[in-house]
Parts: structure tokens; C-alpha cells; sequence
């Protein structure tokens, strides 16, 4: 079982987490959205696709673009689309 936990928080939970390059993407359902705050941010991978950030916020405290996922990536990442990950501080323990 995969955990994403910060500021004492479980953040999302699943035993059915997609890793790539070394990422833990989890699915859609694992995530608990009360934590997540859509972002503006966006980056792009060329293998993956454009990403779209959420800044994870746990007791009024902010963690600034921690998670993202694909919500459209390229044909070679289809199995993470809409799975998300995290970082910045955020652990995840497998």
C-alpha cells in the first residue's frame, strides 16, 4: 500500500499506484480532493505530455504546485492519464 502524506496528512492511498521514473502516480479515486487546489502551473515532458499542477493544502498550509498528473498524455504514458503524483516535501511511503 502506497501513502502520500505532508503536514500529517494522508493525502491519497492506494495499493494500485503506477511508477514511473521512480513517481508513484496514483489513481484518480485514491486521492483525497479535499487536499488538492487546482494550479495555474503546467509543464511539459517530452515523452509524457503537458502536466497540470495542484497545490496541496492541509490545515490552511500551503504546498505550492506538490502534485500533478497528465490529464491528456502522449500515447506512451496512457496508463498514468489522470493518476497523480506528488513532491516537495510530500512522502510517499511504499
Amino acid at each position: 500500500m502506497a501513502r502520500a502524506i505532508w503536514n500529517g496528512a494522508v493525502i491519497a492511498e492506494s495499493d494500485e499506484t503506477v511508477i514511473v521514473e521512480g513517481n508513484h502516480y496514483f489513481p484518480p479515486t485514491a486521492v483525497k480532493r479535499e487536499y488538492l487546489r487546482e494550479s495555474a502551473t503546467h509543464t511539459v515532458c517530452p515523452w509524457k505530455g503537458t502536466a497540470s499542477y495542484y497545490d496541496v493544502v492541509v490545515e490552511g498550509n500551503v504546498n505550492k504546485d506538490a502534485a500533478w498528473y497528465y490529464p491528456e498524455p502522449k500515447e506512451a504514458a496512457k496508463q498514468i492519464a489522470g493518476y497523480i503524483a506528488f513532491w516537495r516535501g510530500v512522502r510517499v511511503e511504499a
